[in-house]
């Protein structure tokens, strides 16, 4: 693990500033982190199964065995 002393000579420095690019406005740099779907899809199918498993759960709860 690094000690904080070998950074002691960049710690204070200006930050760089591009010549070449201007910088990014921030609007852009937030969708640059925000999330994404790795796997398409995947959303729609929790939601399916979620439903599937409650109406199984709602036929147990109500089933009466007397029908």
């Amino acid at each position: 693990m690094k000690n904080i002393e070998e950074y002691t000579d960049i710690i204070n420095r200006a930050r760089p500033v591009s010549k070449k690019h201007s910088p990014m406005p921030v609007s852009q740099r937030a969708a640059q982190f925000s999330p994404f779907a790795a796997l398409t899809g995947f959303d729609e199918e929790i939601v399916k199964t979620s439903e599937e498993e409650i109406r199984m759960m709602e036929k147990i709860i109500s089933y009466d065995p007397e029908e």
